[in-house]
């Protein structure tokens, strides 16, 4: 039984954080080759006639969706499924409405003020904008990148005033990959929550935090582009992930689970997704993304989530698979 693997196209250079596509399709291909099927890779680039030539000739069972950016642009993530939605091929992760609403920041935190989930104030370039600044400390992001793209101390800053960080957030677009907005910088602890689909519903597995360790007192304590990607990095080195915590924690840990269930319902997500926090120094906790297809390399961390659960590799790529719905009359 064949399956096509999905994946964005890797131009000559890419960066590491593009070219660990690559990685993801070697592993989930191993996995599904030992669950018994014949993965076939096939790359998605701006020819969306190549690549849909390229999926009908493989006649797959269904298609493993790895795509997290086109030629290094995340904002057309959501054409993955959408091609596949054209092609009428069954496909894993999220559908294209859910990848579209979760990937796209402003968006997705729109949703997640509506549905009640407290989500960073945030500003863009086109408004609307308060008289005046609600907070203090601001962090620049891409509105559709991911991977940390561009995120280093310089994009957190204190600005005097509002044409100040409306200035800034124009001055780092090329950088950061086009459209970015301004969010309220939660100074306080990292975690996260890694979802993933089963048979009575969406399992919340082992709640992890990101601990930022011998840092001074005047670094920004963020999971930055180096602390995922540059090995050689002071952040890489002193930035580690735990899943231990104290019992004085289970309260936060219960509402962190509650709120990404929450959320795997709201974006109506499917197979797989994480959701990323910050919990200020009062307690509350604040969602900055849904990922609605994160990370698949064996030392990424919902993988390490995943295997803190119990669960290997091969079941984590099975457990996705069999979230895939089936067509009627199947």
């Amino acid at each position: 039984m064949k399956v096509a693997v999905l994946h964005g196209k890797v131009m000559a250079g890419a960066a590491q954080d593009e070219q660990d596509a690559l990685v993801q399709v070697a592993c989930v291909s191993q996995a599904l080759a030992q669950l018994g099927y014949e993965p076939v890779p096939v790359a998605l680039s701006l020819n969306m006639t190549e690549a849909a030539d390229n999926l009908l000739a493989v006649k797959p069972a269904f298609v493993f969706n790895l795509v997290e950016a086109i030629e290094g642009r995340g904002n057309l993530i959501p054409c993955a499924p959408l091609l596949l939605d054209a092609l009428q091929l069954p496909y894993t992760g999220a559908q294209a409405e859910a990848m579209f609403l979760s990937s796209g920041k402003i968006t997705a935190k729109n949703i997640m003020r509506m549905a009640g989930i407290a989500t960073p104030d945030c500003l863009s370039v086109d408004g609307p904008w308060p008289a005046a600044l609600k907070t203090t400390r601001y962090i620049i992001k891409s509105e559709w990148e991911h991977a940390s793209l561009g995120l280093d101390e310089s994009v957190v800053f204190y600005p005097s005033d509002i044409e100040q960080l409306r200035s800034r957030i124009l001055a780092l677009r090329e950088r950061l990959g086009g459209a970015c907005f301004a969010e309220a910088f939660i100074d306080g602890r990292e975690m996260n929550i890694a979802l993933l689909a089963g048979a009575a519903g969406v399992e919340v597995l082992p709640p992890a935090e990101i601990i930022f360790a011998d840092y001074p007192p005047d670094k920004v304590r963020m999971l930055c582009y180096d602390a995922k990607w540059t090995p050689d990095s002071f952040e890489y080195e002193h930035t580690r992930r735990t899943f231990d915590f104290p019992p004085q924690d289970e309260p936060l840990l219960r509402q962190l689970s509650a709120i990404s269930t929450h959320c795997w319902e709201v974006f109506k997500l499917r197979g797989y997704a994480r959701v990323d926090f910050r919990i200020d120094e009062a307690g509350q906790s604040w969602v900055l993304e849904v990922n609605a297809n994160p990370c698949l390399s064996p030392d990424g961390g919902f993988v390490a989530a995943v295997a803190r659960g119990g669960l290997d590799y091969n079941g984590l790529i099975g457990r996705i698979i069999q979230d895939i719905p089936q067509k009627e009359g199947a």
